[in-house]
């Protein structure tokens, strides 16, 4: 084995001891079949072994791994929708999809996140990935970094979708005159 090869092992396998958990999380925010989610992990870690050869440190090592991972995703999602169609819907088209009928079922936390994954799944992929990137706790600054947005578009993408998000989560109001 070369120094090359030395190099990029090493480099690798601190990448996944650094943001090993946060790949996972977004392998299964992008897929819902746990096996799909398993083949989408395996690919981001070969594109990141491969990749660290060119990995010449003018970007942060966490802004290269997520945004070749949030590359991944997209490539991921967009084989998966050619042979499953599906569409695919903007922020505002997102407001417009039916409310849960029962909030009180959401109060389970995994039920949330599971609904919350999918709203973001139905997402096209720039909004999925500032959303992805804003729930692993990344800055606006950092989120554009990967994204190739300007923070200002971030923070609008982030604010919009929020309260878009937000509604599909509230329950719905009490009728006037029922029971209480």
């Amino acid at each position: 084995m070369d120094g090359g090869q030395d190099s990029r092992d090493t480099r690798y396998q601190q990448a996944v001891a650094q943001f090993g958990p946060a790949l996972e999380r977004l392998a299964r925010a992008y897929e819902r079949d746990p096996d799909l989610a398993r083949d989408l992990l395996q690919d981001v870690h070969l594109a990141l072994w491969r990749s660290l050869d060119s990995f010449d440190g003018r970007a942060a090592l966490r802004t290269w791994v997520f945004r070749l991972a949030h590359n991944t995703g997209a490539t991921h999602i967009l084989r998966q929708r050619r042979s499953r169609p599906g569409k695919l819907v903007s922020l505002e088209e997102l407001d417009g999809l039916a409310a849960p009928d029962n909030p009180k079922q959401m109060a389970d936390r995994q039920q949330t996140l599971s609904r919350l994954y999918d709203l973001i799944r139905r997402l096209k992929a720039p909004d999925q990935q500032v959303m992805l990137l804003y729930l692993e706790g990344e800055d606006g600054a950092a989120i554009g970094e990967v994204t190739g947005l300007s923070p200002g578009a971030v923070t609008t993408k982030i604010h919009r979708a929020k309260a878009v998000l937000a509604r599909h989560f509230q329950p719905a109001p009490a009728q006037k005159g029922g029971p209480k």
